[in-house]
């Protein structure tokens, strides 16, 4: 015989749960619908205590995997992958430029994501990923912008040409700047917030352009190899410690990510207990001093 549920109350998720399996029972979703169901669901991860205990316990697993996947990748690709038959050892390059443009769109997408959480849903950690994330994708950007400069000098004798996928990217490397400096120059954080989500999600157009730069314009750079509709036409050798090496900056990247966010929430924290310790004796002097005759 089957044994019969119960509902037992959630204040976590503020909704009734199944006592058997612990999932959110119908009669929430049918007198708030799915939208408040999904609204529950999103403020259960928004809680910076919850993550404060989640991210203390993935952060240094994140750190030793990507620690170890980037230490693998470049064993590959330094002393595992062949040299390329035209560029020579030059390629190598790759391993490092490649993974760090992939990284530098992609942090960036996340960024843009977030601000949108932030702006439509008043995300509490939304925010303060995007913070977190745009410094991280303004430095892949920075490698990736050098690491093909220093590739571009031997194969295209010259350290820079204002190509259209280069020059999207160093436009890249501005919105990041742009938004840093944005949510920064303002008194009132709320504010800096808004304006620089604002400058993120308009920034976003300039994603698929640098993705299809190389098919809309005659460019120098060459085209998509890797992630394109046809699969990828680089030879498995040296395809594997390029995936293998984006991993780990993608390891690297949420390890940062975690570390930055756990920074920024501690140092909110300790700001609030300060202020709150700097008006306790303010409060404490504008208390009426009881007179003697009262006390009897």
């Amino acid at each position: 015989m089957n044994e019969r549920r119960r509902r037992i109350p959630d204040p976590a998720r503020g909704c009734d749960r199944d006592a058997a399996d612990g999932r959110p029972s119908l009669r929430y979703k049918k007198r708030f619908g799915e939208g408040g169901f999904r609204r529950a669901m999103l403020s259960r991860f928004a809680n910076p205590a919850r993550f404060m205990r989640l991210s203390a316990v993935l952060l240094p697993w994140c750190a030793g995997l990507s620690a170890a996947i980037i230490a693998l990748g470049l064993y590959l690709a330094l002393f595992v992958a062949p040299a390329d038959y035209q560029q020579g050892e030059a390629v190598r390059i790759m391993y490092v430029h490649v993974p760090a443009a992939w990284m530098a769109l992609l942090v960036y997408l996340f960024v843009a994501v977030a601000s949108a959480a932030a702006l439509v849903w008043r995300h509490p950690l939304a925010d303060i990923a995007a913070r977190a994330a745009a410094p991280i994708g303004a430095a892949f950007t920075f490698v990736c912008l050098a690491s093909g400069s220093l590739w571009g000098r031997p194969m295209w004798g010259t350290w820079w040409v204002w190509d259209a996928r280069l020059t999207s990217v160093l436009v890249l490397f501005f919105l990041y700047l742009g938004y840093i400096a944005l949510v920064n120059a303002f008194d009132n954080p709320d504010r800096g917030g808004r304006a620089g989500s604002v400058l993120a999600l308009v920034g976003v157009i300039n994603l698929p352009i640098i993705k299809f730069s190389v098919d809309w314009w005659n460019t120098l750079h060459q085209p998509a190899s890797v992630l394109r509709f046809g699969g990828p036409t680089i030879a498995w050798p040296m395809l594997a410690p390029l995936l293998v090496m984006a991993a780990g900056f993608g390891g690297l990247f949420v390890t940062l990510l975690l570390l930055r966010m756990r920074t920024a929430l501690n140092e909110k924290k300790a700001l609030a207990l300060r202020l709150g310790g700097a008006a306790a004796p303010a409060r404490a002097s504008r208390r009426p001093a009881m007179s003697p005759a009262a006390g009897r």
